[in-house]
């Protein structure tokens, strides 16, 4: 098949994260960071278009850590490009982040003109991840214009060892489908599995529930839903300066409302990510012992050359 597309996330400024940008951290032996393993692994699953949405304000910091040698990348192995920009106007006084990943996808919705696969620029989802969303994307059927998938983890394996994460917490129906998502903060690894901290509490989690990362399989259909529900949810605002228009609130209320259908497709795979500085050591850390495994060449990309 051709233009299946990835679309990657990389425009979140990432607070937790310190005055530096978490998405154009290095981790990797030749100073990859975690975008390039995403689109490594998606080109080797099919994928062959990427979209990268970032923000206008560092994109000099994008082309400089990733950009310039990640197109000569993509030209080499005939993989095309684009890039869109999240807006950062018409910000309420003290806002200092965009509205969130529904508005990303806005940001790139005339660049979409059949399903694609959402990534966050700084999760690393591995191999398998990428082979079960282009799998899905492959046998879509254009008249399918409201059957989404998602890739879901298993909470467990999606947690940092420095402190508290916000997760996508899954329910499914007993088919495989997803009956609810609900965004939750602050969920914390403890002895045997999750929690969340609630103040001084810990509200204890099933660590073998499936949890989203923001890997989402969508159609222009659902961007045009996007478009209408954004002006409902501006007019809706509890909280100006911290309300978000994202991917898992928007796609759970389509799903309680019989209005879409989400195919879940669980991995095992172990996720990593950055959200806090101190996770830096430990990704790289683990991204060595896969190369070092032969999981991942040394030089990147010249497995697919």
């Amino acid at each position: 098949m051709g233009n299946i597309t990835l679309v990657v996330l990389a425009a979140g400024i990432g607070a937790r994260y310190g005055a530096s940008i978490k998405q154009l951290e290095r981790v990797g032996p030749a100073g990859e960071i975690i975008m390039d393993y995403s689109v490594h692994d998606a080109i080797r699953a099919g994928f062959d278009r990427v979209v990268f949405i970032v923000r206008r304000d560092i994109f000099g910091d994008f082309m400089e850590v990733i950009g310039g040698r990640m197109e000569a990348k993509l030209r080499a192995l005939g993989v095309s490009w684009d890039y869109a920009f999240q807006s950062m106007e018409d910000l309420p006084a003290g806002r200092v982040k965009p509205w969130g990943t529904g508005q990303a996808i806005l940001a790139c919705k005339d660049l979409l003109t059949g399903p694609f696969a959402v990534i966050n620029a700084d999760d690393f989802y591995g191999k398998d991840a990428f082979v079960k969303a282009y799998s899905f994307l492959a046998a879509h059927r254009p008249e399918e214009e409201h059957s989404y998938g998602m890739v879901g983890f298993v909470l467990k394996n999606t947690l940092s060892e420095v402190g508290g994460v916000t997760r996508g917490v899954c329910a499914t129906d007993g088919t495989g489908y997803l009956a609810d998502v609900k965004e939750t903060r602050n969920i914390v690894k403890v002895p045997g599995g999750a929690a969340v901290r609630e103040g001084d509490s810990l509200r204890p989690l099933d660590g073998n529930s499936l949890v989203s990362m923001n890997l989402w399989i969508l159609t222009p259909q659902f961007v045009e839903l996007l478009d209408g529900g954004f002006a409902a949810f501006r007019a809706g605002m509890t909280d100006p300066l911290r309300d978000e228009y994202l991917l898992p609130d928007i796609i759970g209320r389509l799903v309680r409302a019989k209005k879409a259908t989400v195919k879940v497709l669980p991995t095992g795979g172990q996720w990593y990510g950055i959200t806090y500085q101190a996770d830096r050591q430990p990704v790289a850390a683990a991204i060595r012992a896969m190369v070092e495994a032969g999981e991942y060449r040394e030089d990147l990309f010249s497995d697919l050359l």
